[in-house]
């Protein structure tokens, strides 16, 4: 089903069974499945493959030369009917790459909404990423990863499958993401290693300075004391319980994960 209003180049081909938005326009040279849904006001601008069962929302906007939907990047992919789901009001350059999820993995990759993804960076099969978010150029997740809100990823990063990054979290561009990185953290480094609290994107954020110093002091009582960083994060919480920030590190560090946690100290915990 094409909506009336939807401008499709004629050397584009959208094959039978897609759904295509009221004011989608795909300029020349691109190829949108037939499982493929774009949303309203979507643009692919030249050279655009979308394939698989992938959903685009509003206002997303694909760069030329970008694989969104395509199959996932594992031996252990039968060919099950697995989805991408893309939020509204994305920006996505020159090259990205985005997969369908695995059976194994839960069978779906999600993407949020007002993320920016720069040229050639990758999304692979099952991963869960939140809202404005950004990746730069080049940045590569693996499997299963999960990026939480606002969080920055720096060019050339690479993120260990199932790892999770936090909220607000910043990564260095080079930097190996092996362990889960905590909300507010800034990591930097092959191996990462986890330098302290990203103040610079708190600030940005709205964050007022009497929070900021408290997020930070936390941070300090829970990488510093003298029992485990789970055991010194449990301790605060009850000092802390006002504090919606630092109650979205303890959340993030109790919680159940695959990887261990980054740190200051070795790198991981």
């Amino acid at each position: 089903m094409i909506a009336a209003s939807a401008r499709i180049h004629p050397l584009s081909v959208v094959e039978d069974g897609a759904v295509i938005g009221e004011n989608v326009v795909v300029g020349p040279f691109c190829h949108v499945g037939p499982n493929v849904v774009l949303g309203d006001e979507v643009e692919l601008l030249t050279h655009v493959v979308v394939a698989g069962r992938t959903t685009i929302g509003r206002g997303t906007r694909i760069f030329p030369s970008a694989v969104i939907g395509g199959d996932p990047q594992s031996i252990h992919h039968g060919g099950e009917d697995t989805t991408l789901t893309v939020g509204e009001r994305n920006t996505i350059r020159e090259g990205v790459t985005m997969n369908t999820g695995t059976a194994g993995g839960g069978g779906k990759t999600v993407v949020g909404d007002d993320n920016l993804f720069l040229a050639y960076s990758h999304i692979a099969h099952d991963c869960i990423l939140g809202n404005n978010i950004i990746l730069s150029n080049n940045v590569m997740l693996a499997g299963h990863v999960t990026v939480e809100d606002r969080a920055i990823l720096g060019g050339g990063s690479a993120v260990h499958q199932f790892a999770r990054v936090g909220r607000h979290a910043f990564v260095g561009g080079l930097s190996a993401v092996a362990y889960d990185v905590i909300p507010y953290g800034m990591l930097n480094g092959n191996p990462g290693i986890l330098g302290g609290i990203n103040v610079v994107g708190m600030s940005r954020s709205g964050m007022d300075k009497a929070t900021i110093h408290r997020v930070r002091r936390a941070f300090k009582e829970i990488f510093e004391g003298e029992a485990s960083i789970r055991n010194n994060a449990a301790a605060i919480r009850e000092d802390y319980a006002d504090c919606v920030p630092v109650m979205h590190i303890l959340d993030f560090i109790a919680a159940d994960s695959d990887r261990a946690l980054s740190s200051p100290n070795r790198g991981k915990a």
